[in-house]
């Protein structure tokens, strides 16, 4: 019976190792088919260069004016101020995860959602690996843009060399990734119940680009606003992993990864239930 039992346990894990395994694989050429398909929409590609080069230019005239003849604002000199826009700039040019919800919406209305609810995968990960594909293409040309402004125009970049604050940076942009993936699909499946919700897209991208310190570091508000920030995630998606790289605010990089965790942790729950429930009011083309 001992025997058996060991057989029997060891096959369920070799079963359940080979099932995660397969998973791995599927979501690994969802990714990789996405990074492909980036290669056909050069312009696109050209665009978010540009883009990502112009919002740091605009920056560099700002802040030029701003501090004049000042050596220091807000605790940054004029190169870490740069050196901060230009990382929150790069991981704003990679962070794809606004055409989930984009995607999501058109294929609602279209009625063209039912081929993700048919195919044998988890929609939620799917959106996660096909975003992780984009992100690693838009990563590589986003470099291109950052290094350009850092040697053509001579900056003394900020960067700091403590490998654990670069190693926790990492991890948060990663989680930081994968909660903005999270929440941009929560806001797609709701197209399910309010079918055109474009404007209010609209409206949450431009709030989530000012809270996340995109426009303006967020140590520039009041302390009380950005106090009561540290409670939501967006404080640490952007903000601080860019504050962190350039040698800033590591008494909460800790803190940071465990709040954004648990966010993750949460909209990973709220989404699996509410699609769940939003999916059965699908009318779709072949359901």
């Amino acid at each position: 019976m001992s025997i058996m039992s060991n057989y029997n346990e060891a096959s369920s894990n070799y079963s359940m190792f080979y099932k995660f395994k397969q998973s791995i694989r599927r979501y690994y050429e969802v990714a990789k088919i996405n990074f492909k398909v980036q290669l056909i929409w050069r312009f696109d590609v050209v665009v978010n260069m540009v883009f990502t080069i112009v919002k740091i230019l605009f920056a560099y005239i700002l802040w030029k004016a701003i501090f004049g003849e000042n050596k220091i604002v807000s605790g940054f000199t004029f190169n870490s101020m740069l050196s901060y826009y230009i990382i929150s700039s790069f991981l704003a040019g990679i962070d794809m995860s606004k055409s989930t919800s984009e995607e999501i919406c058109n294929r609602v209305k279209l009625g063209t959602f039912s081929k993700y609810m048919i195919i044998p995968i988890n929609v939620q990960n799917y959106f996660i690996a096909k975003n992780f594909g984009m992100t690693c293409f838009y990563f590589v040309f986003n470099m291109i843009s950052a290094f350009v402004w850092i040697f053509i125009f001579k900056i003394d970049f900020a960067f700091t060399s403590n490998p654990v604050q670069i190693l926790i940076s990492i991890l948060m942009i990663f989680l930081g990734f994968i909660f903005m993936m999270k929440l941009h699909f929560f806001i797609g499946i709701l197209s399910f119940k309010f079918l055109e919700i474009s404007f209010f897209r609209m409206i949450i991208e431009n709030i989530v680009e000012f809270i996340t310190g995109t426009m303006i570091p967020l140590v520039l508000l009041p302390e009380t606003i950005v106090t009561v920030m540290k409670v939501f995630p967006f404080y640490y998606t952007t903000y601080l992993p860019s504050m962190l790289l350039i040698g800033r605010n590591s008494n909460e990089a800790i803190q940071g990864l465990i709040i954004l965790a648990l966010w993750v942790l949460f909209f990973s729950v709220v989404n699996k239930v509410m699609y769940k429930r939003m999916r059965t009011l699908f009318d779709g083309v072949g359901i």
